[in-house]
């Protein structure tokens, strides 16, 4: 196992008390290792954030530029497990086992932090997933970028969009990728062949005519593992691993990557009863979730794509709460961008051009 992280790692890690939701976001996306560590001037050990407790905190719908006090009065421990210099590794194994957690700080006898042991040190973890990459769109709005080439192939940096994508699935032991094409399938399937230079095993869903982002996946409803599915012109630094920790907790048929979207109201918007003015707010900011585009899907929803026609994600959502399952939610507050019109194919140049959104 790796002793100790690198300084630079560490200071990944830690925020002060004083900080910001914010900053445990941006800690918890630059380390990608699941888990901020909240610690005073000479890091000693405050209290800990995890990935989940920042995730359940913005789906509520709470500001990020509060104070972390805000969240940690909220979040699911009430303290943080720590293991002392010295612990063996199996002691390590067995105690995130015990508490279903996924790291543990490490701290010396005055209780600055000196490590992090995260459990993927100690066991080789297989992802138990395949991933469905849906590439199969025109990306008119990118015309003329894509007069002549299938959006997910537009270079961001060195590579296409879609080998960012499936060097991403690669990281997190994803081996076996499905590639659903339509437009200009000859180019996408020229690069990346059967998937091996890739690291992973490629095969394609072609379709005739666009059968929509659900419709694509009726040819896969025989499978028996759970689908990773994520739009092909979308990079993110999601991840993914904990979405499936999520998905697996709550035993859901489906679980939606879904984006918080802020809308600031350029106007006052007036409360009105009858014909009477009751209130008033200047400028009112909105906001929603949205769907990222991101899913994760069991073997069992897919029964519920029809035969034919077109489906879109939206309408499978929409028939499995006809039909009284649940569905899931994951907030994604890492970067994210869905590469659709000019501006977000000049921002991702500048977010993703100089590598992969591992």
């Amino acid at each position: 196992m790796k002793r100790y992280r690198n300084p630079s790692e560490m200071e990944r890690l830690c925020i002060p008390p004083d900080a910001k939701v914010r900053d445990a976001m941006r800690s918890l996306e630059d380390s990608h290792f699941g888990i901020t560590l909240v610690v005073d001037s000479d890091r000693r050990l405050a209290d800990t954030i995890t990935d989940g407790d920042v995730r359940r905190y913005v789906l509520a719908g709470k500001s990020i530029d509060a104070d972390i006090s805000i969240l940690l009065k909220e979040k699911s421990s009430a303290m943080p497990i720590t293991l002392p210099d010295g612990t063996l590794d199996l002691q390590f194994a067995a105690c995130m086992r015990e508490h279903d957690i996924r790291q543990v700080p490490v701290i010396d006898d005055d209780g600055t932090v000196i490590d992090v042991v995260l459990f993927s040190d100690l066991v080789a973890i297989e992802t138990d997933i395949d991933a469905v990459v849906m590439a199969g769109g025109f990306g008119k709005r990118l015309a003329p970028l894509t007069d002549n080439v299938p959006k997910p192939m537009l270079r961001i940096g060195e590579k296409p969009i879609l080998e960012h994508i499936v060097g991403q699935l690669r990281t997190v032991g994803i081996r076996n990728v499905r590639v659903t094409t339509h437009y200009r399938a000859d180019m996408i399937k020229s690069h990346f062949g059967d998937g091996a230079d890739f690291g992973v095993a490629i095969d394609y869903v072609d379709e005739s005519e666009p059968q929509g982002t659900a419709g694509a996946l009726r040819a896969l409803r025989d499978g028996d593992r759970p689908l990773f599915v994520m739009n092909g012109d979308i990079l993110t630094r999601m991840d993914i691993r904990a979405m499936l920790t999520v998905h697996q907790q709550r035993k859901a048929q489906l679980t939606v990557g879904v984006r918080r979207y802020d809308l600031t109201v350029p106007y006052g918007v007036l409360e009105t009863e009858d014909d009477w003015v009751r209130g008033v707010t200047e400028k009112p900011n909105l906001n929603f979730m949205i769907n990222a585009g991101i899913y994760l899907i069991e073997p069992a929803a897919l029964r519920l794509i029809p035969d034919t026609g077109r489906f879109d994600m939206t309408d499978l959502i929409q028939a499995m709460l006809v039909n009284g399952i649940p569905v899931a939610s994951f907030p994604v507050y890492e970067s994210w961008i869905d590469v659709g019109k000019p501006a977000d194919f000049a921002k991702a140049q500048v977010e993703y051009g100089a590598g992969d959104p591992e």
